[in-house]
């Protein structure tokens, strides 16, 4: 394809049985340490490092490969200002509506605040049906929506995963599932984009340790 790197397709056949037990170890020791970091160092991400991070993230598949995914890369600090208070004011009138006490509204607004505003880069993927199938009934049509949105988690997490493959930190959120309007607008994206997360990058300024549940309590064999 124009314009796009060429990459050959691995395959067990073509490595050495050492390399393809190096390779699976090394990718295993990736995916176990990973952790999600949301203080960072003040220090900015190279833009060619952000794009290199992207390139991973387009590299996931995705149904019938229409590749439903958009980003949306932040890194200025008016921006990430106009978003996060949008967002504040948005998610104040609910935690109200729900019944929290101001103090804990306003310190929880203020954590979100400062991890947003905090954070070197800001990465918002999005999801188009633009080039998705159409289908006259409801049931086929929200298969295919869910479809497009998995293929943009996919593609998250190979970000992620390549992020700290390079030594950075980086925090998936979910908030912009409940403003996508919201966000697409302070963002002023096209309309077919439909915000799915944040994602915040930067080299990290803590470490995390996380277990995990074992794993048979979360499998089962047929």
């Amino acid at each position: 394809m124009s314009g796009q790197q060429e990459f050959a397709t691995p395959t067990s056949e073509s490595l050495p049985d050492d390399a393809t037990g190096s390779a699976l170890d090394a990718f295993l020791a990736l995916a176990r340490s990973r952790r999600s970091i949301r203080r960072y160092a003040p220090a900015p991400v190279d833009r060619a490092l952000v794009e290199t991070l992207l390139d991973a993230a387009i590299w996931a598949p995705s149904a019938h490969n229409r590749q439903p995914w958009r980003f949306c890369v932040v890194t200025e600090a008016a921006t990430k200002e106009r978003l996060s208070k949008a967002m504040a004011a948005a998610w104040r009138a609910d935690l109200a509506g729900d019944g929290a006490a101001r103090e804990a509204i306003e310190r929880r607004i203020a954590i979100s605040h400062a991890r947003l505003t905090g954070a070197p880069v800001l990465i918002v993927p999005c999801v188009t049906l633009a080039d998705m199938d159409v289908y006259p009934d409801a049931v086929r049509s929200q298969a295919e929506r869910t479809m497009a949105v998995q293929s943009v988690a996919l593609a998250c997490q190979n970000l992620l995963l390549a992020a700290h493959a390079a030594g950075l930190g980086a925090c998936w959120m979910c908030a912009p599932l409940f403003v996508p309007a919201l966000v697409r607008q302070a963002l002023e994206l096209p309309e077919d984009w439909e915000p799915q997360a944040i994602l915040t990058l930067g080299h990290p300024a803590e470490e995390k340790q996380k277990a995990r549940e074992p794993l048979a309590s979360r499998i089962v064999w047929r």
